[in-house]
């Protein structure tokens, strides 16, 4: 398992590294022009880093059994946060979408703490109630109540890209748990149902939809960021132009520094760079999975899956979309694109994969030890 840890950590550090330094080769331009100092968002992505890193070694000292005292306060402080979000002069409205809080002079995304809080109480949630989570009413119902009630918070900033991972993450999380396919499989239906339909009647994002379907059609239009992302890709080729020498990076490619970043790095590192990363990203996977798979109680287990769950389909999502294989989502790319919010929470919750492995074992030991006590008792003296 140690050497599990050190992988996880070694592919964690090396994601962040990449990050900081395409972020400083995506963001130098568009920074200066729009700020007048080159470094601006990379100063603020370092002070980000910096919290996370100390957020990621609090979680990882932290035992994680003692999440469950603080899920239920988290997840109403988050959902507080959430409904803050939707208020007029409070929450921030950038770009026709209102997700962010201001506070001295940092801005947060409360919908990046909403992940954590609410994998945290649903593994708690799943494995207290493991014995009933068949029932309707504490298997299914109860949980789906809490998890509606934060994607229709996150719907109406509106971010659907966070909207639909939640609800992928919250659904494996319920399948893995053994909440009843029939329960389950009407409501993703339905929960589709009504996506497609808000989607549809959307105009920004009906067209969105249909420059996925006919990209080249709409490269001009809503489709002209994904077109500039394949560019990139294709200009990069096998080897890349070589770091910093993008040219879709200047004022070309819409957020080249955020939710396009993965375009960037094909262009200058090329297929190679890129398959490199996304090894980097499947090692992370692959600790995660292995974590919570030899973690020997349940609430650790679902907590594991859910967290990796969650870096894993972000991380399919941002690909996908930047390569054309899935509509445009405002999704970042997890440890590498711009945005403090993100970057922290992913780091607190690679620190609580490390706690779930550093106190694993003595969880173990203790139901062990707790298990012959109670064997002792029954013995006759």
């Amino acid at each position: 398992m140690r050497k599990t840890a050190v992988i996880l950590l070694i592919a964690t550090l090396l994601l962040v590294t990449i990050g900081v330094v395409m972020l400083f080769s995506t963001s130098s331009l568009f920074a200066r022009e729009k700020y007048g100092d080159p470094n601006y968002l990379l100063k603020r992505q370092l002070v980000w880093l910096a919290v996370g890193a100390v957020g990621c070694v609090a979680a990882a000292a932290t035992p994680y059994p003692q999440l469950r005292k603080w899920c239920v306060p988290a997840l109403v402080l988050t959902a507080l946060l959430l409904a803050l979000v939707l208020v007029p002069h409070i929450g921030r409205k950038i770009g026709g979408a209102r997700r962010w809080l201001s506070f001295g002079g940092m801005q947060v995304q409360p919908s990046e703490f909403a992940k954590l809080a609410l994998i945290i109480w649903l593994a708690h949630h799943l494995s207290k109630e493991k014995r009933r989570v068949e029932e309707f009413g504490r298997g299914f119902l109860l949980p789906m109540a809490v998890i509606g009630a934060f994607l229709v918070l996150i719907l109406g900033e509106p971010d659907f890209g966070t909207t639909a991972l939640l609800g992928m993450v919250s659904f494996g999380m319920l399948f893995v748990a053994g909440v009843r396919l029939a329960y389950l499989v009407p409501t993703a239906l339905a929960g589709l149902t009504a996506f497609a339909a808000l989607i549809w009647h959307n105009p920004v994002r009906a067209e969105r939809m249909l420059a996925f379907i006919d990209i080249d059609k709409y490269k001009a239009g809503k489709g002209y960021q994904v077109w500039q992302a394949m560019l990139a890709f294709g200009s990069g080729g096998i080897n890349g132009l070589g770091l910093g020498n993008s040219r879709q990076k200047m004022f070309w490619l819409p957020e080249a520094h955020t939710d396009c970043i993965g375009a960037i790095i094909g262009e200058e590192l090329g297929l190679i760079g890129m398959i490199a990363v996304l090894a980097l990203f499947v090692a992370l996977l692959a600790c995660g999975v292995i974590i919570a798979m030899k973690t020997p109680d349940l609430f650790g287990q679902y907590l594991g899956l859910g967290i990796t769950m969650l870096i894993a389909l972000q991380t399919l999502i941002n690909i996908g979309v930047v390569t054309a294989w899935l509509p445009t989502k405002g999704l970042p790319l997890p440890f590498i694109s711009y945005g403090g919010s993100s970057l922290m929470m992913n780091l607190v919750a690679i620190g609580v994969l490390l706690s779930i492995l550093r106190h694993g074992a003595a969880q173990e030991t203790n139901e062990t030890q707790e298990f012959f006590a109670q064997q002792q008792e029954r013995l006759p003296i």
